[in-house]
Order: C-alpha cells, then structure tokens, then sequence
C-alpha cells in the first residue's frame, strides 16, 4: 500500500507528462506534468479516447495502431522512442518525445505514455538554425566584399605596376634622349664653332675663296641637321601632347610627290637620284596632306642617309579599286634582322648606323602619322641589300 502511494506521488510529481491508455485508447489516467502541457483538466480528458490529444493523421490512424498491434503483434512504437505533434485545447501543436511501454495487470495490458516536451529544445533549435543561415549570409555577404576588395586591389595593382612599367619607360627615354641629344647636338655644333673659325681665318685671304665657301655650306649643313633634329623633337611633344589632328581631304598625290621628289633631290648626295613613279589612273585620294608630307620626306631623308653614292631611291605611288599605297625604296646599308622588332621604338637606332646622325625619332613619328590617317606601315630589310617602305590606305 505504501509503495502504491510512493509511486502516485512519483508520477504527480514527475517533470514529464505520463499518460496511461487501456487496450481500445481510452484515457485511464494523466498526471500533472501532462493536464498542463496539454492545456486540459483530468475529467475532460480520462475516459476519452487519447486520440484527443494527437492533430491530424495521427488522430484518424491511431484506433488503427492499436488494432493492427493487437492483430499483428508488430510494435511501431511500443518500447521505441520517437518525435510526434501534441494538440493543446487551445488548438495549438508542440513537439514532443514519447516513449510507450505495454504492462500486464492481472486479465488487461494498458500502455503507458512518457511525454517529454520538445518545445524549448525545438525552439532553440530553430534559432540555432536561424543563427547559421544569417551567419552564412553573413559569411557569403563578407566573401563576395572580400572578393570585391581584392578583386579592387589586384586592379590597383596593376594600375601601379603599369604606372611603374610606365615610369621606368620614361625614365630610359629620358636616358636615351639625353645621351642621343648630347651626342647629335655635338656634332654639328662643333662642325660650326670649327667652320666659322676657319672663315675668320681665310677671310683676309682672296685666293681662300673655295675654302670659305666648303666651310660656309658645312655650316649649312650643320644647322640644317640641328633644325632636322629639333623638328623631330617638336613633332614628337605635338604627338605626345595629342595636339595633332588629322585634316583629311582629296589631295592630288602626283603632284605631290613630284614637288616631294623635287625638294628632296637638292639634299642628295653625289650622283644619287630619287626615281618617282605613279600607277594608276587616278592620281586624287583622300589623305591629311601635311601629315603624309612629313612622313614620305622622312622615309626619303631616311633612304638617302643610309644609302651611298652612285645610288638610285625608287619612289612610287599607286591608286587602285583597293585603295593607296606608297613606296620609298634604297638600295643602303640595310637594317640588322635583331634590330628589325626595335625600328619603330623612340630613339631606337640600328646597331650599325655608325657615326650617320639621327635621333632615332624619325620612324616612329612617320608610323605614328600614317596610323593618324588609318593607314598601315610595313618593311622589308636586308643589310647591305636595302630597305624597303610601304605605307597603304584602305578606299573609304
């Protein structure tokens, strides 16, 4: 009797809810822990069929369990825990644990439910969840910024490292600029200061007339080559600065490079000639006259420079159904083929030029042109066989 007592006072008292059913699921006893988890009081719910206490598809399939237990002897729940949905009276649902174990009493078995609920255990599970989704959105947010910014550091560095490549650039142009205008500026300088000495000299002597007059036109010569030189220097800061435009227009390219040709004949040098030829018979197209000017005088300057004497320049044009091109060609010292991928550089000069003055700016101002007018430049070298220069331009 006193064990009877000990054990109701045990099952009033219990945190969880315990809940015994006879064999068709009728409620035969609720403790507590149970009448306040479910929200009932005990005459409402003994007597009645548990089934009360279960939402839907537990509530129709549950006189089945039952059934089918008895018939079959199969345990689906019997002496195994599970998770499962309780209905309040308030109609609300809630998780919990139960756990249902089957006892004999003399001629009847009941079972015996151990609810324990899950709620608090579910609800801390739920922002557990909830804490892992915002922190992952919070991880995939810093990625994609961490991904931004170093996507914007790799930009900024190659900024800086193209700034620098660009800075070093500069910084040898500089050098080779220095060290080429030191040299070219010498030269005719010197040839100057040594002329105009000698003039003073022959000067009170009438039979030195021939040498006053070698000594004039060296001087010529050398302010020719300085002007040459500074012209040079002054394209290249007009097309550094990007000051110059391109004026294009219909030009008539034949007379043209007849007055080309004619100028550049009173440069050259003993028994060398400038052959001008034009194919085509159209003679008109459309080109920036001053921009071509410079280049072909350029490439000419260039042709009688590097080519000796006793020697021919072929000059030709030739407009057709595809377009213009343009050809300047000497039979000179060539351009070494290790040199040929360094000709259109700033201040590049060819390894064996030897003492023929240049600033090495003249081909890169003459491709820098002829791109101005869209137009292409290619070559054709062989040292000691000559060059060959042809610039094209597309028909508009």
């Amino acid at each position: 009797m006193e064990g009877g007592r000990l054990l109701a006072a045990i099952i009033d008292h219990a945190i969880d809810g315990i809940i015994t059913i006879d064999n068709r699921g009728n409620v035969e006893s609720i403790n507590p822990a149970a009448l306040e988890l479910f929200g009932y009081n005990a005459e409402e719910v003994i007597g009645h069929n548990v089934s009360m206490l279960m939402p839907e598809p537990d509530r129709g399939n549950h006189d089945n369990y039952i059934h089918n237990y008895q018939t079959t002897g199969h345990k689906k729940i019997i002496g195994i825990g599970r998770e499962v949905m309780g209905l309040k009276k308030s109609g609300k649902t809630f998780p919990f644990r139960l756990a249902v174990s089957e006892v004999w009493l003399k001629d009847k078995n009941i079972f015996t439910g151990f609810i324990h609920d899950l709620s608090r255990e579910k609800a801390a599970e739920d922002m557990l969840k909830q804490h892992a989704a915002e922190l992952e959105h919070k991880v995939s947010e810093r990625t994609r910024d961490l991904i931004s910014l170093v996507s914007e550091l790799e930009k900024a560095k190659a900024e800086v490292s193209k700034s620098l490549e660009k800075e070093i650039e500069l910084n040898q142009l500089k050098s080779r600029f220095v060290s080429m205008a030191s040299h070219e500026f010498r030269t005719p300088l010197s040839s100057v200061q040594l002329s105009a000495s000698l003039i003073e000299k022959y000067a009170d002597r009438p039979d030195d007339k021939a040498n006053i007059i070698k000594h004039t036109n060296k001087i010529k010569g050398a302010v020719q080559l300085l002007t040459s030189i500074l012209n040079d220097f002054l394209s290249l800061e007009k097309l550094e600065a990007g000051i110059v435009v391109m004026n294009k227009q219909y030009i008539n390219l034949v007379e043209l490079a007849e007055e080309i040709t004619e100028e550049m004949q009173l440069i050259c040098k003993k028994n060398q000639h400038i052959v001008y030829q034009h194919t085509g018979e159209i003679g008109h197209f459309s080109l920036d006259p001053n921009l071509l000017k410079n280049a072909l005088v350029n490439l000419i300057s260039n042709a009688i420079k590097y080519s000796g004497e006793d020697t021919l320049i072929e000059f030709t044009t030739c407009i057709d159904d595809k377009g213009c091109s343009i050809s300047v060609k000497d039979n000179g010292i060539g351009i070494p083929k290790e040199d040929q991928v360094h000709l259109f550089e700033p201040f590049f000069r060819a390894h064996n030029t030897g003492n023929i003055p240049g600033t090495g700016l003249g081909l890169n101002i003459v491709k820098r042109y002829i791109e101005l007018m869209e137009g292409k430049m290619e070559f054709v070298s062989e040292v000691h066989k000559g060059t060959s220069f042809k610039v094209s331009f597309d028909k508009i």
